[in-house]
C-alpha cells in the first residue's frame, strides 16, 4: 500500500522519515512547500503539488497537523479527489466531535477514517516509538498496521470513532498534572538548596519516577526549553479537554489551573518553548 503524509511539522518530518524508510511513503504535501521540497530531495520520494493531487495518488493518507479547523480544511480538500476504499489516518490532537465529523464527511466518499492520535513527542516521532490510541473500524486498522509499526511501538485499538481522541485527552491531562508535579518538586528542592543532578537521579529510581522526569529534569533545572512539546500545543490541547468535560458536567481543577499558567507564559512570550517552562513560574 502506498501512503501520503500530509502535515511536517516536527511530529509529523519524524514519522515521514521512518515511513520512507520502510517503503511506504510516496507522497507528502505541506503548507510551507519549501519544507516539503527540502525533505523529499532528502527521501527521495514526491512533493504533491496539491493536498487533491496526493489523495488521488495514494492509498493511505496520514493527516498531521495542529488543531481542529486545520483537520477539517484538509479533509475538504482530500474530498475532492479521494478514491473510494481510501483510508485516512489522522495523529493531530482535536476534539471527538471533530473525528466524527470527519469520518462521516469521508463515509459519504466510501473511504475510512482512524483517528490516531499519538504520545511519545518529537523523540517518539523521531525514533518510531511512539504510542498510537485509535478509534473507528477495527477491521481497518489492521489492514495499516504494518505501515504504523514503522511510526509505533504500541497501537491500541481503543473502539468507536472519536475514542482515540477521547484517550488523547486523558494522556494530556495526565501530562498536565505530571508537569505541574514535577516542575514544583524540582523547585521546592532548589529552594532548600539540594543537589538537583542528585535529587533527580535518586528520585527516579523510585516511586515518583517518570518520563517527564528523566528527560526534563534537568533540562529544566538549567534553564534550558528546547520543545519536545510545545506549550502553546499543550494549551490548545487541555482547551479541547476542558470543553470536552464541559460536555460531560465534568470539573478539571487541575486543567484549568494549567491552562492560566501556560497562558501567563504564552503572554510573555514563552508559547513555543517545551512544557517544562512551567518550571519558569514555580521557581518564583
Amino acid at each position: 500500500m502506498q501512503a501520503g503524509i500530509i502535515g511536517l511539522g516536527a511530529m509529523g518530518t519524524g514519522m515521514a522519515r521512518n515511513m520512507a524508510r520502510a517503503g511506504y511513503l510516496t507522497q507528502l504535501w505541506n503548507r510551507t512547500p519549501e519544507k516539503a521540497e527540502k525533505l523529499a530531495e532528502e527521501l527521495g520520494i514526491a512533493v504533491s503539488a496539491s493536498i487533491q493531487q496526493l489523495a488521488s495518488s495514494v492509498d493511505i493518507i496520514i493527516i498531521c497537523v495542529s488543531a481542529d479547523n486545520d483537520l477539517l480544511e484538509v479533509t475538504h480538500a482530500v474530498l475532492q479527489s479521494i478514491k473510494p476504499g481510501s483510508i485516512v489516518i489522522d495523529t493531530s490532537t482535536v476534539s471527538s466531535q471533530t473525528a466524527q465529523t470527519v469520518a462521516e464527511l469521508l463515509a459519504d466518499k466510501q473511504a475510512h477514517f482512524l483517528d490516531a492520535p499519538v504520545s511519545g513527542g518529537v523523540e517518539g516521532a523521531k525514533n518510531g516509538t511512539l504510542a498510537m490510541m485509535v478509534g473507528g473500524n477495527e477491521a481497518v486498522l489492521d489492514k495499516v498496521r504494518t505501515v504504523l509499526n514503522t511510526l509505533c511501538t504500541r497501537i491500541v485499538y481503543m473502539g468507536k470513532t472519536g475514542m482515540g481522541q477521547g484517550t488523547k485527552a486523558v494522556n494530556q491531562i495526565m501530562a498536565a498534572g505530571i508537569n505541574q508535579a514535577v516542575t514544583e518538586a524540582l523547585a521546592f528542592a532548589k529552594a532548600e538548596g539540594l543537589p538537583l543532578e542528585k535529587v533527580i537521579d535518586i528520585v527516579s529510581g523510585g516511586a515518583a519516577g517518570n518520563w517527564f522526569l528523566n528527560h526534563r529534569g534537568l533540562t529544566m533545572t538549567q534553564q534550558h526549553y528546547q520543545p519536545g512539546f510545545k506549550l502553546a500545543l499543550h494549551h490548545k490541547d487541555l482547551k479541547i479537554c476542558q470543553s470536552m468535560a464541559e460536555k460531560n458536567t465534568a470539573d478539571l481543577p487541575l486543567v484549568n489551573q494549567t491552562i492560566i499558567d501556560y497562558e501567563q507564559l504564552i503572554n510573555a512570550g514563552f508559547g513555543n518553548e517545551d512544557i517544562s517552562s512551567l518550571y519558569r513560574l514555580k521557581q518564583k
